[in-house]
């Protein structure tokens, strides 16, 4: 009989955040998967790690994940990401693959559970804190209120075009701004509009910006901004 495949978020930073059920499935599980090339390095690992010191005696798996828009190296370590699931999972074993916040946002491993999907397999899905939702929360504000729409954007467009998308009505989440943190900056300054970003946020490294002129020009990979009407 085949094993079966969870894909878990585990929330954006914060082990406290981490749910119930993903707790559970991670202590019934057999094989644990880790995004990186070093289990211990990974910050899914750390969380989880956080709130189940028990995670080392775990069967740990390291999945490497690269940061490129190369379509043929994606495709490549997608498909040797599978492979190394797949493998587990003709043993009967069951396999929990460690997603930061929700596996149904911008995440890797859904390029993993449709090919596990497409081979046959069994494979669910588990629901984790999203990063904006814990921004929001962490900054003690809603996201939207009433009939005001809402947009998660990953802000990896030209300048022009974020100029454009900062028009939309209601609130903005721009994700993945890292690398163009300036860029995205400067967009929100010519908007007029309020901004405010947090860094790693719930993680010991964590750092909050207020207001659109506080945020930096360069900033790391965890970085998010919440954009709202004056």
């Amino acid at each position: 009989m085949s094993g079966k495949l969870f894909g878990l978020g585990v929330g954006p930073g914060d082990p406290e955040l981490l749910t119930i059920k993903a707790l559970r499935i991670i202590k019934e599980s057999d094989v644990i998967a880790v995004p990186g090339n070093k289990t211990e390095e990974s910050v899914a690992y750390q969380i989880v790690k956080g709130v189940y010191p028990e995670l080392d005696q775990k069967h740990l798996i390291p999945i490497a994940m690269p940061m490129t828009k190369d379509p043929a190296v994606l495709e490549e370590n997608h498909r040797k990401a599978a492979e190394q699931v797949a493998d587990f999972l003709k043993e009967g074993k069951q396999v929990a693959f460690l997603t930061l916040g929700d596996p149904t946002v911008y995440s890797t491993y859904l390029y993993v559970h449709k090919r596990i999907l497409e081979q046959g397999y069994e494979a669910e899905i588990v629901s984790g804190i999203t990063s904006f939702c814990a921004v929001a929360a962490r900054l003690n504000m809603g996201l939207v209120e009433m009939a005001e729409p809402l947009h998660v954007i990953p802000a990896t467009y030209q300048a022009s075009e974020m100029d454009q998308i900062l028009k939309l009505p209601g609130t903005k989440v721009l994700m993945k701004t890292g690398r163009k943190m300036g860029q995205v900056r400067e967009s929100i300054l010519n908007s007029g509009q309020k901004a405010v970003m947090i860094e790693n946020c719930g993680m010991p490294s964590e750092k909050i910006y207020e207001t659109a002129e506080a945020i930096p020009k360069q900033a790391g990979y965890y970085s998010l901004i919440i954009v709202k009407e004056q």
